[in-house]
Order: structure tokens, then sequence, then C-alpha cells
């Protein structure tokens, strides 16, 4: 069952439940356990989830549209369900719910109403797209889904590529222009792209924008789900490249440890703890 027996005065519980990008095999039992036992399921989009619940095997029980057109008001109808005692499901079209897809509105609505949330991991494209990522991205930004207008796209894009490496979305008949975007504001960067991950046509790439571009357009492969990952700037010294030593040593002579360790990290990109530690055995120990 979703939910050990519980009092009949206790609410239900919201499950943030994961379902497969692609390949059915990639739902979890405890997946499987919730959906089956559940009252209500909110879904994105009814028809696919009842497609995804029939080709599990599954018999679905109520369910609820819950997308950007009616958020608000279906979390209000969802979360008096739950103060009601029913447990409830949601889940997106494909992948972990609130990964650039409805249900912020549900989820600030129980926190609200103080009624319990509990996440049912699973697929995720995003994770699913850095696990075979071969570019450094400890610092990535999100960004979901880039706007559809190109100017708005490319202001995004612009005000983001600066800051560190970005992750994001892009559907079918945009990534080509999307491409040619990050080919004319950061041509020298390489991109990866996972294109429809897990399905039988899936396949991933790691080029320029305009190379990964050129790639999809003679084999005819702009279509599907795309996640494309963007390194970030590449930090340079002008004059001539410094160990990590040596750049401490120098600021170490004329700063504090804390001040070198600060001006540093802002160089170098390494954390500022680590080198606090460089400068206070530098220093001999000493403040």
């Amino acid at each position: 069952m979703a939910a050990d027996i519980r009092q009949s005065d206790d609410p239900g519980t919201l499950f943030v439940v994961a379902t497969p990008i692609g390949n059915l095999e990639d739902i979890s039992r405890r997946a499987l356990n919730v959906l089956s036992g559940v009252a209500l399921i909110a879904a994105e989009d009814t028809r696919r989830t009842r497609s995804l619940l029939a080709a599990l095997g599954l018999k679905p029980p109520e369910m609820l549209a819950l997308h950007d057109h009616n958020e608000v008001e279906v979390s209000q109808r969802i979360a008096g369900a739950l103060e009601a005692g029913r447990d409830t499901a949601l889940v997106s079209d494909a992948g972990t719910p609130l990964l650039a897809d409805p249900g912020f509105a549900l989820i600030g609505e129980c926190f609200d109403r103080g009624l319990p949330v509990v996440p049912v991991p699973g697929a995720s494209s995003l994770a699913c797209a850095l696990s075979v990522c071969p570019l450094a991205i400890a610092d990535f930004s999100f960004l979901g889904f880039l706007p559809n207008k190109s100017s708005a796209r490319r202001a995004r894009l612009e005000s983001r590529l600066s800051r560190g490496p970005i992750v994001f979305f892009e559907a079918p008949h945009r990534v080509a222009d999307c491409l040619r975007d990050l080919g004319d504001l950061v041509p020298e960067r390489r991109v990866f792209l996972g294109r429809e991950m897990t399905k039988k046509f899936e396949s991933y790439l790691c080029g320029s924008a305009l190379e990964l571009l050129d790639q999809l357009e003679t084999a005819g492969q702009l279509r599907g789900e795309f996640v494309l990952v963007v390194e970030g700037p590449q930090k340079e010294v002008a004059l001539h490249q410094l160990s990590v030593a040596e750049t401490m040593q120098v600021l170490n002579r004329q700063l504090s440890p804390a001040q070198a360790a600060r001006i540093g990290s802002e160089l170098l990109g390494v954390p500022r703890r680590e080198l606090y530690a460089l400068t206070q055995s530098l220093s001999g120990g000493d403040d």
C-alpha cells in the first residue's frame, strides 16, 4: 500500500512520484506500489498518465489534470482531498515532477496547510544527462526550458553564460535555433547534448554548438527531447600560468591569510576554505 494504516482523522500524504522518461523498466518498485495504492493521481496530462498506468498493468484511480493553466485552483482541491485523508500521487508527463513541470503551487499549498509531502525518486532527464556528461559541471545553473522568442532566449543565455556551466531542456522545434545562438555567443565552448534518453534512438554528442548542429542535421536527428549542457567560461591568467601554491605565496606576502584566501578563490576558482588552510601553512600557522 502507498501508506501505513492511519487513524481516521489523519491527513493523506502527497507522494511526488518520478515516472520513466522513456524506458518503462526504469519505474521503481516503490513507485508502482504508491501508484497502485493512492486514492487520487494529479497528472500534467491525464491521457498520457492513463496510458502509462495501462502499460504498467495498473488500474487508474480517480485522476485530476494539474497543469500551468489551472494549477492554483486544482492545488486547493487536492489539498482538500488530502485533508480528508486521501493519499494522492503527483506525476508529470515523464521524469521527476517540478523540474520544469507544474506542481510548485501544490507543494506550497501542502506546506502551508501542514500536510505531509513525500518524494518517490526515480528517473530524471536532468540527472540522466549529467551522469554521462564529460564536462565539468560542479557549479552548474539549471534553467529549465528557455524562452520561446529568440531575443528573450539570447538574453537569458547571455545573462547566465558568464557565471558558469548551464543546463537546460530544449524542444525539437527550437533546438537548431538554440544551437545557432550558442554558436554565436560562445563559439569556443563545448556543449554536451543528450537526445531521447533511455529510448530506442537515444544519442549523446559533445563538441562546439555548431558542430553538434551539423551532426544533428546530417543525421536527421532534430526530433525528440533534448538536454543541453554548456561548459562555463575558462579562467585565464593574462601573463603566464601560475600554480595555486605560487599564486597564494604571492598573495600571502601582501595580505592576511583570510584576505588572501578570499581573493585567491575569486582568481583561481578554488574553494576559499582550501586556500585558507594553504595560506595558514605558508605563514607557519600565524594569523
